[in-house]
């Protein structure tokens, strides 16, 4: 696996620091006034300060509305459960509630999402089947 690198806006960097430290599980990396770095399930994201607001478009998937804009992982299911249990524990509000969708089709999927404090949706997903993640 080829990590990938991601930037995206915060508005309080020790709020972020909470947030992806200690309520989903990511390594803190280096960081300078301005951002800070994680490892989020062994990517590079890249919070920055920025006060801008954030967009609150939607697209349907299946037959939910999510947020237009947003990122997330691919989880092994174990790996998934286990961070609904951490969130459901904290609890930390979902956006959309854990599910699985698209069931009996090759893109079953458990999925659910959440927003930062900074108001950035993340998708958590997980497939029964991992071969089946590019499959149509």
């Amino acid at each position: 696996m080829i990590p990938f690198h991601m930037a995206f806006a915060i508005d309080d960097k020790e709020t972020a620091r909470h947030f992806y430290g200690d309520v989903i599980g990511c390594e803190v990396g280096r960081e300078a006034d301005n951002w800070i770095d994680f490892d989020f399930f062994g990517h590079q994201i890249s919070a920055h300060l920025n006060k801008d607001p954030k967009s609150t478009a939607t697209s349907k998937v299946g037959n939910d509305l999510v947020p237009l804009h947003h990122f997330g992982a691919v989880l092994p299911w174990e790996t998934w459960n286990a961070l609904i249990s951490r969130l459901k524990g904290e609890r930390y509000p979902f956006v959309m509630e854990p599910k699985v969708r698209f069931e009996g089709q090759p893109g079953e999927q458990g999925t659910f999402f959440l927003k930062d404090p900074a108001g950035n949706a993340l998708e958590f997903k997980s497939f029964r089947n991992p071969d089946a993640i590019f499959e149509h």
